[in-house]
Formats: structure tokens, C-alpha cells, sequence
């Protein structure tokens, strides 16, 4: 009996698992299904002034003494009173030439492909009409690097912001090299943690070659070209020294563009120093000008909200309900296999 009840809870079991695979792929192939382009979204903004108010309120309800508590209230209502009433004389005032300075936070998660430059480029479009002198953007930058071309659409539009009169500050916490670094150059100024890594400003390409393989194997090859340079370096090819040699030019000519792009936004960088390929942390990245201070992005940040209105922009692609159910299904599956996990760990303990 013992043993119907084993092979029961086995069959269980099984069942539960197959279940939460093919969840699991229906949910990869709704997410490879997004769509590409025309897909409506919308920006949300917060202020975040608000926000760590409500903190320091939580925070202060629980330590500050009744009295204390009193007196800050007095003074704060004070303090808001002052500041309608100057806000009620500006708008009064013929010669007003604008709101006040604000500051306008945006986030970039950086990966290979650089594939949240379609969301820095709709958070930027919503922001840029209401730029001017004065205002100011940070963009909390994390990318390693990647592709070349994708790296440098998000830098141009960077440049969009620049343009606008705007003073733009790229914060970096963890990770700005190579294509991160493209980017972050572009900024009036750039912050830095200490430990964040900066640099690599070089180009890398690498591919495999299997043409030994195919021929040891008697596998046969063809690949057919128009023009003298269509293609240098393959995979299942045999590789020339000429098509190294081409190969090669074509990757010194990108490194001399990164680095007229780098010297031309910086101008204070030796950039035969620091075009190496090397990293540093902000630091030593601070002793070649490749930032110019260190702190976080959260310091920053907090050291603006006393004086200025700051604002975290954020762009919200619409999800498909296949995209959706292929994430709720994912997060099914993903439980499943732990409490299966954890099931079967707990039997077998003695």
C-alpha cells in the first residue's frame, strides 16, 4: 500500500512538473513574441521630494519627541505659507520667465543590445519641451557595453538633451565602460561611486572559426559574395591573411571614432592616456578626469531636494496579454518548482 501511495505521489508530481516546463515555454515564447515597433506605452512621473518626505515623516513619527514634533509641524506650515505666497507673486509678475529649476531623473539599465534606448528615447521626447536653462536631467547610468551602433544612437540622444540648454549629469553607482562610458561622456558632468568601474574605451570583436571541423569531417563550404570586402572574417570559411587584415582596419577605424567622440565631449582627458582599454574605479578615474566627483546617485540626489523640485521620469511600455499570461505563468512554474523542491527535500530528510 506503502508503495501505490509512492509511485502516486511520483505520478503527482510528475505531472505538476511537465505543467510548469510548458508554462515555462509558453511563457519564453509570449515574451520573444513582444512586438516590435507601434506598441503604446505611457510616461509616469513621480516627485520624489514627496516621496522621501513621507520617509523622513515615517521615520521621525517614531523618534522625535512630542514637543519637537509640534514645533517642526509650526515651522513647516510656516514654511508653506511663504513659499504659496511667493509662488502667487511670480505668477503675478509680468516679467516672470519661467517655473523654477527642476530636475528630471532617469534610469538606464544598459545591457549588450543597449535595448532601453527606446525607453530613454520616449522619456526624453516627453521631457525635452519643457527644458531649458536652469533645468537639469540625471541619468543613472549601469552598462558594461556592447554593440557599437546601439550604444551610439543612445548617446545621440543624450546629445538631444544638451541641446536643449538643459544640464545633463550622468551618475554612475556600479558600471560605466566602453559603450556605458559613450554615453556617460556626453554629460556636463559625471558622478561617480567610488568603486564604480569606468573606462575600457576600446573596441572588441571576436569569432569562432570551424572551417577545420567541417573539413576534417569533409563537410564542404560555399558562400557567395558581390564585392571585394561584403565579407571578411567567417565562421565556416577559411580565413585569409588579407581578410585579418581588413578585418583588423575596420576595428581600428571604430576605435578612432570612440575616441574622437570621447575627446571631443571631454576635451580635459588625455585621451592617449586612458584609450586602452583599461578600466578604473572612480577613484583613479577621478585622478584622469574621466569623472569629476565622487559620490552616489542617491547623495546627489538628496542634496538637490531642499532647493529644487525633482522629478523621476519613467517610460511604461504596454504589455501584450500574451506577454502577460507568459509572465504570470512563468512566476506559476517558477513557485511550482520550489514547493516541489522543498517537498521532496523534506522527505527525504531522516
Amino acid at each position: 500500500m506503502e508503495f501505490i501511495q509512492e509511485v502516486g505521489i511520483f505520478l503527482v508530481e510528475a505531472i505538476i512538473l511537465v505543467t510548469a516546463i510548458i508554462a515555462v515555454l509558453l511563457a519564453v515564447t509570449a515574451i520573444s513574441q513582444r512586438r516590435k515597433g507601434g506598441e503604446d506605452g505611457y510616461i509616469e512621473v513621480r516627485r520624489l521630494n514627496d516621496r522621501y518626505t513621507a520617509f523622513h515623516d515615517a521615520v521621525r513619527g517614531l523618534t522625535e519627541h512630542a514637543e519637537q514634533r509640534k514645533q517642526r509641524e509650526k515651522a513647516a506650515k510656516k514654511a508653506l505659507k511663504a513659499e504659496d505666497k511667493k509662488a502667487k507673486e511670480r505668477l503675478k509678475d509680468k516679467d516672470d520667465s519661467g517655473p523654477e529649476p527642476r530636475v528630471f531623473v532617469l534610469r538606464f539599465q544598459g545591457d549588450i543590445r543597449a535595448s532601453e534606448t527606446e525607453s530613454l528615447r520616449e522619456e526624453i521626447s516627453a521631457i525635452a519641451p519643457e527644458l531649458g536653462e536652469g533645468d537639469e536631467v540625471l541619468l543613472c547610468l549601469e552598462s558594461s557595453g556592447g554593440m557599437v551602433h546601439s550604444y551610439g544612437l543612445a548617446a545621440s540622444q543624450l546629445q538631444r538633451i544638451r541641446d536643449t540648454g538643459a544640464t545633463l549629469t550622468v551618475s554612475v553607482d556600479k558600471v560605466a565602460a566602453s559603450g556605458g562610458y559613450m554615453m556617460a561622456c556626453v554629460a556636463n558632468k559625471i558622478i561617480s561611486a567610488p568603486f564604480a568601474v569606468i573606462g575600457s574605451i576600446g573596441v572588441l570583436a571576436q569569432i569562432p572559426n570551424f572551417h577545420r571541423v567541417l573539413k576534417k569531417n569533409d563537410i564542404e563550404f560555399e558562400q557567395l559574395t558581390a564585392g571585394k570586402y561584403k565579407r571578411t572574417l567567417t565562421m565556416f570559411g577559411e580565413n585569409t591573411e588579407e581578410d585579418r587584415e581588413k578585418f583588423v582596419e575596420d576595428l581600428e577605424d571604430t576605435f578612432g571614432l570612440f575616441k574622437e567622440f570621447v575627446a571631443l565631449n571631454r576635451p580635459v582627458v588625455d585621451i592617449e592616456a586612458i584609450a586602452t582599454g583599461e578600466t578604473w574605479f572612480g577613484q583613479r578615474a577621478l585622478e584622469r578626469q574621466l569623472v569629476d566627483e565622487l559620490s552616489t546617485s542617491d547623495a546627489y540626489m538628496q542634496a538637490l531636494l531642499p532647493e529644487k523640485d525633482v522629478f523621476e521620469v519613467r517610460y511604461v511600455p504596454k504589455k501584450s496579454w500574451q506577454e502577460k499570461f507568459g509572465m504570470a505563468a512563468e512566476a506559476a512554474a517558477e513557485r511550482t518548482v520550489m514547493r516541489l523542491w522543498q517537498a521532496g527535500t523534506t522527505r527525504r530528510l531522516p
